[in-house]
């Protein structure tokens, strides 16, 4: 019993300088968004500012153009979300659910989508972008990542779960796959929903060399290349962390909110293949 507590200890105690670790540089960038410039780059480091400086985050918005950039970055998250969340689950659903021919072969083809670089697609992207004169335009930011192979293998695993005999049962009640989907299998599979919401949105939200590929216009930029841009012409390290600590709000609220069914869902991704 002795030994199992101390192997208990021993594992809490990795965790715990695992976290630790994967904390620090989020508290260091918020504690330095409330600092002065002076503050910023002292050596050695203060750890906390003597004056918990407000300026920074005036400066972000009057430096950056930080509303159309967070507008930007919104509606290309939105879209993105609602596009994966429609087609990953309808495709997630068929493939799982639906015994036609050659199912198994058009899923591994999804699949393998996800074993080839994305820097690969960038040039072909970028190429159809430019034909359909989308270049410096809102659609260019999400138009490329509509759909998710991740997220139908998620959903396809989650609905593989679910009994048969709910399908049967529809069946009888004269219901076609459809109505079988919409008011009796998608209900069951919230947490892999609230899963590909958070993804979709996350990747979305954190796209960096896309958006800089297809757009030039400053009024084009999303959060992340507004950020790098700033950043690289500017050695103001508290404004920067500020608007880096502004512009993770929203994610970070998701993930609290919805972190129950985002482990939930991952966690139960692979019960039956």
């Amino acid at each position: 019993m002795k030994e199992k507590n101390s192997r208990h200890l021993f594992v809490h105690l990795i965790l715990i300088l695992g976290s630790f670790i994967m904390i620090l540089p989020f508290a260091w960038m918020v504690l330095t968004a409330f600092k002065t410039q002076n503050e910023a780059i002292r050596v050695p480091p203060i750890i906390f500012p003597s004056h918990w400086d407000l300026t920074t985050f005036k400066n972000v918005f009057d430096k950056l153009p930080f509303l159309s950039a967070y507008k930007n970055t919104i509606i290309s998250a939105v879209v993105t979300v609602a596009a994966q969340l429609f087609m990953c689950s309808m495709a997630g659903y068929a493939f799982g659910c639906i015994k036609f021919p050659g199912r198994n072969v058009i899923f591994v083809i999804c699949l393998s989508v996800l074993m080839i670089p994305s820097t690969l697609f960038i040039l072909p992207q970028y190429l159809m972008i430019q034909k359909m004169g989308l270049l410096n335009t809102i659609p260019a930011l999400f138009l490329p990542n509509l759909f998710s192979a991740y997220g139908t293998f998620l959903m396809r695993q989650f609905f593989m779960s679910l009994p048969k005999e709910l399908e049967d049962a529809a069946k009888l009640y004269g219901c076609n796959y459809f109505q079988i989907f919409y008011k009796i299998m998608l209900p069951l599979v919230k947490p892999t929903v609230v899963t590909v919401i958070v993804l979709g949105i996350n990747g979305a939200w954190n796209d960096l060399m896309w958006p800089l590929i297809v757009t030039s216009n400053t009024s084009m930029r999303t959060l992340t290349n507004g950020l790098a841009m700033f950043v690289d012409s500017s050695l103001q390290y508290g404004t920067a962390f500020a608007g880096a600590f502004i512009s993770i709000c929203p994610m970070l609220v998701l993930y609290i909110f919805g972190q129950r069914y985002f482990v939930e869902g991952t966690a139960t991704s692979g019960l039956k293949g």
